[in-house]
Formats: C-alpha cells, structure tokens, sequence
C-alpha cells in the first residue's frame, strides 16, 4: 500500500481569521467542483472497491471519466490505489487518511446544500432557496 505523500497537514497561522484563506478554499472549491468528484468520494466512503464497484454505485459516469477521476484523486492523496493479485490483477480504490478527512466537511456541505439549494430541475433554482427547517 502506498504511503502518503504529505502525511500531516500542512501548518496553519496561529489566527486563521488573519490569514489570506482564498487560495485554500479555492484549491479545495476547484477539486471538488470537477465532475465526478463529489460522487467518487462519497462511492468510495462506503469502502474499497475497484472500478467495477465504483460504476455500480455511480452508474451515469463513463469509463474514461471514472479513470480519469481516479488518477486525479490518487495524485492529490485523497484516494489510494492497490493491486489486488488474481488473473486478471484489478485495483481496489479507497479512501486516504486525507479522503477520510474531507468526509467530515463534505457531509456539512451537504446538510447546507440540502437546506440552502434548490434541487437542479426544480422551479425555485433560479432564486435562493429559504432553509426548510433549522437543526
């Protein structure tokens, strides 16, 4: 299994409130905003799995994307990919320390998203949605 490139999170300021966070927030906006994906690593918080695996719980995207995707995601340590032995040999792709990590925020962007955000097809989506109900 490979090791993480960066193992520990990078060191923060003391007061993040002084600090410049848009090239954070916009590296992070700018990963997760690329088709797929949310929805790769949302598949893959359920367990390892290959790609196979993968398609059947994101049926709609294609091989080449699903690959593409992975690659992308291995390389920023979100992901991480190990050969399962068997003819024929077949990666198994999970969650990182660092994947596992981002679980967290991206379940609160989805809470906010499901309150604040009108789904795509219906007829509010063109106006800010009003929160359904506060937790």
């Amino acid at each position: 299994m490979p090791t993480p490139q960066n193992p520990r999170p990078a060191p923060r300021p003391e007061n993040p409130q002084s600090a410049d966070a848009s090239p954070a927030i916009t590296r992070a906006f700018a990963l997760l905003s690329k088709g797929w994906n949310g929805p790769i690593l949302m598949a893959l918080a359920k367990g390892p799995a290959d790609v196979a695996q993968i398609r059947e719980r994101i049926p709609d995207v294609s091989n080449r994307m699903l690959s593409r995707r992975l690659q992308e995601l291995t390389a920023v340590d979100l992901v991480t990919q190990e050969t399962w032995p068997g003819l024929p040999s077949r990666p198994r792709y999970a969650l990182s320390p660092h994947g596992k990590a981002l679980l967290i925020p991206l379940a609160v962007l989805f809470l906010w998203a499901e309150d604040h955000l009108p789904a795509i097809d219906s007829p509010a989506s063109d106006r800010p949605a009003a929160p359904r109900h506060s937790r």
